[in-house]
This record gives C-alpha cells, sequence and structure tokens, in this order.
C-alpha cells in the first residue's frame, strides 16, 4: 500500500469535475485546454491527460465525476494514469471523499504471482488527512489478504499468528485455546466442528485498550474452509471456501483500525477458528451437543457450522459485559439471495445502534441494510430431541432464522449486531477488484467514532 500513498504536497495536479458542470467549466480555460478536450474526446472518455504547451510534459489531469456522490470516482485511476504522482485538488473534505477509492482500486494480492508494482500515487499533504486515509486503506487491503489467501496458508494457526502480531504491534493481550484445551474450558461446539481436521481447532482472543474504557465486543466467524462436513459440499459450493473466515477477517481489520485511530474503547476481539473437514471422527447429522451456555443442540446439518462456532464464542463474549457485542460472519447464502453479494445485511437487537450504523455507513459511502430478527421464525429451528435444531426445517428467511439461532445466545440486556456478509467480489468494480473485500467495517467504525469519541 505504501506504493500508492505518500504524505507530501507535490504531484501532478488531478481534478474532477462534475458532468453537469462541464460546458461552463471548460468555456474558463484557456483556449490550448479547450482544443484539447475537444479534439481528444474528452466527455466521452472522462479523463484527460493535459500536457503542457511548452514541454510536453504531463502538466494536469481532468476526470469527469458523473454526481457529487460518486464515493469511487478514482477507483480506476492507480492502474489507469501513466506512473507518477498525483494530488487530487479540492478542500480536504473533498479529497477524503475521492482518495481512499483511489488507493483502494490499486490493491492486487500478489503473494503467489509476480505482478507489476508500479502505479500511480497518490500525494496528501496534511499529514491527519494522510493518515486517516492510510489506516483506513490498510485495513481493507488486511481483510482482502486474509480471505484471497489460499486455505494452506491460512489456517487456524496461521489466524492465530496474525492476532498475536495485531496485538504485539499494539501492544494489547493475546491468548488462546488449542484443541482438546477447548473441550477442558468448556468450548464444545467449536471443538466439535473443528476436530475433523489436522488443524487443530481454536478460540483467538485479542483485548486492547483501557480497563475504564467502554468495552466492545467483536466476534468473527473463522472457517478457515468449510467442506460442509459430512453433508459434502457440491465441488462449486466449495470452490472458494477459503473465504469462509471472511467474518474473521472483518473483525481482525476493523479492531486494527480501531487501534491504530486509538479509539477510547476497551475491545476484545474474539476468533473460534477451525476447518470443517471430513475424517472419521467429523461431527455428524443426528449428533447433539450441549453448548457453552448449556442449550442442547440438534445437528440438522453439518454445513451450518458457522452459527455452531459462533455460539459458543457469542457466550464468551458476555463474560465481561460488554456495551455492545458486534459479530461478523458469511453466514448465509440466504442473504446473498435476498440483497444480492455486494450489499451487507444485518441484524441488530437494538434500534437505535441499528440507525446509527445505516446513518454512519451513508455518510462514509459504505452502505449496509438492517435485516428483521422476526420471531415468529424461530419455531422453525425446533427439535424432537433437544432444546433447538442448528439449521431450519425450511429453506426460506435462512438469513433469519440464523440470526434468531445466534441469538438465542445473547442476553436480552447485550446490544447485539449480527452481520451476515459475502466477504468477496464476483465482479470488479471501480475501488474494488474481484476477490476479497471488507463490507461494512467503516459503516462500524465511523458509529463507533461518532458514539466514543468524544
Amino acid at each position: 500500500m505504501s506504493a500508492l500513498l505518500r504524505n507530501t504536497s507535490s504531484g501532478i495536479p488531478l481534478s474532477f469535475i462534475l458532468k453537469s458542470e462541464l460546458s461552463n467549466w471548460q468555456a474558463k480555460q484557456p483556449t490550448f485546454i479547450q482544443n484539447w478536450l475537444n479534439n481528444t474526446g474528452f466527455e466521452k472518455q472522462g479523463l484527460a491527460l493535459i500536457p503542457d504547451s511548452n514541454s510536453g510534459e504531463l502538466s494536469q489531469v481532468i476526470c469527469l465525476m458523473q454526481s457529487p456522490n460518486d464515493f469511487w470516482a478514482a477507483g480506476n485511476l492507480a492502474n489507469t494514469l501513466p506512473v507518477g504522482s498525483y494530488q487530487i485538488q479540492g478542500d480536504d473534505t473533498f479529497i477524503e471523499f475521492v482518495a481512499l477509492g483511489f488507493v483502494l482500486g490499486g490493491y492486487e494480492f500478489s503473494e503467489y504471482k509476480e505482478k507489476p508494482t508500479v502505479k500511480a500515487e497518490l500525494c496528501i499533504g496534511d499529514e491527519q488527512l494522510y493518515t486517516r486515509i492510510k489506516q483506513q486503506a490498510e485495513a481493507i487491503f488486511l481483510a482482502r489478504d486474509l480471505v484471497n489467501t489460499p486455505a494452506v496458508d491460512m489456517m487456524p494457526q496461521h489466524l492465530s499468528q496474525v492476532m498475536e502480531d495485531l496485538a504485539s504491534t499494539h501492544c494489547g493481550d493475546f491468548s488462546q485455546w488449542i484443541g482438546d484445551e477447548l473441550l477442558e474450558q468448556n468450548y464444545p461446539t467449536i471443538h466439535m466442528v473443528g476436530r475433523a481436521s489436522e488443524n487443530k481447532p481454536r478460540l483467538l482472543d485479542l483485548k486492547w485498550g483501557a480497563d475504564d474504557a467502554p468495552l466492545i465486543t467483536l466476534v468473527g466467524k473463522g472457517v478457515c474452509f468449510d467442506s460442509g462436513g459430512l453433508d459434502l459440499k457440491p465441488s462449486n459450493g466449495m470452490r472458494n471456501m477459503k473465504k469462509d473466515m471472511g467474518g474473521a477477517a472483518h473483525v481482525i481489520a476493523l479492531a486494527q483500525l480501531i487501534m491504530a485511530a486509538k479509539l477510547p474503547v476497551r475491545l476484545r476481539v474474539l476468533v473460534p477458528a477451525v476447518e470443517n473437514a471430513v475424517s472419521r471422527n467429523a461431527f455428524r447429522p443426528g449428533d447433539v451437543v450441549k453448548t457453552r451456555k448449556g442449550i442442547m443442540v440438534e445437528i440438522d446439518n453439518t454445513d451450518a457450522e458457522g452459527r455452531l462456532v459462533l455460539c459458543d464464542a457469542l457466550s464468551e463474549a458476555q463474560n465481561d459485559n460488554p456495551e455492545l457485542i458486534i459479530d461478523f460472519a458469511t453466514l448465509t447464502g440466504a442473504c446473498r439471495v435476498a440483497l444480492g453479494t455486494e450489499l451487507p445485511g444485518f441484524f441488530s437487537t437494538e434500534r437505535d445502534v441499528a440507525n446509527g450504523i445505516i446513518d454512519a455507513g451513508l455518510s462514509v459511502n459504505d452502505p449496509v441494510w438492517q435485516l428483521p430478527l422476526f420471531e415468529q421464525y424461530r419455531g422453525f429451528l425446533k427439535s424432537d430431541v433437544a432444546d433447538m435444531a442448528n439449521s431450519a426445517s425450511t429453506p426460506f428467511g435462512g438469513a433469519i432464522t440464523a440470526a434468531l439461532y445466534l441469538k438465542e445466545f445473547v442476553e436480552p440486556t447485550t446490544p447485539w449486531v449480527h452481520f451476515d456478509v459475502m466477504a468477496w467480489n464476483l465482479r470488479a468494480l471501480p475501488g474494488r477488484p474481484a476477490g476479497g473485500e471488507a463490507l461494512g467495517i467503516r459503516a462500524v467504525f465511523n458509529y463507533l467514532q461518532n458514539r466514543f469519541n468524544h
């Protein structure tokens, strides 16, 4: 990322013009620029590289914006502009609005394949503005890298190292429970889901911040690869299941952003990290497990494993009486059917918190959408042999029934938010390459800033 962003006031001017204002703006320009724009088809292309009339060197860049709300107006520029240093023209508010898209558009995952690294770079003169953009970009790059990394190199032990390094960098504390320690410490569902893998299941725990600050607990689904278990996925459904730890990637990235910005909160991050594999000791449909909370759960489907590892982690999250619990998970295809892959859905037990996150997301162009915790569907989780089943008896409303399952493990007095995210771009868009993606973390970060940064 350092090759895309620099803290300096120098750079080729990069100006953005609203399409609706183009005629008026162009009429005020020198004759040379007017002729250049007319003869190079600027209005059709939307991007003009204007040379110096004497030296012929690039002197400025003009980019068309379709609307003043086009957050991703600069999203393709890191890859399309000639190699060089550029500086966005405008006030700090406008620069901050479009600069992040420029940097995010330059992201490439190159761990396993050598790719060109020299790109256009963005220069930001104001140090505080530069730092804010850098912190956000680094967090999103981290989430993308974690999701894009193949499962062979992103198993529970690898996630553990990422969180341990993050804690060390920001002077936090890290601990974990591994393998049979999960049974000894009463995390039975995490152990059950992960026990069939040679990569031992773990519960990862990061703590940071002052003891007297309000406690925010983040929980992330860390299923490093999901075969579906004995209810095996078809090959096309398994192909991208390296991304099933996308919830963990989101909370790790969000934690990095919170710690780097030094938000005045006490932070706890819990990641149940497992591989849902197939082996002679894999858990089975029809098995019954006593969860950490004491609720007896019948396994209806081994491919509904994410909610199983999350339920023990959510129970643990209650121990410190947090002010707010937020979980992220790549939990259901049903949420993608409802909202598509590019709009993350979330559920909340607190209307004010939900509205705050929605408003915070809109203000930073990171939209999220609330779905209902419709209690009438709780009956679909009924079991004849246990307190509840881990999967609903109907495919309809699958995101809601999954959320209602998780809600059983959160105390009614604790405000709770559950994000059901794709964590993956199926198509490339400006600023958002295909592959691993962070969805909703800027919305949540902005909400936490608004709420606690007094």
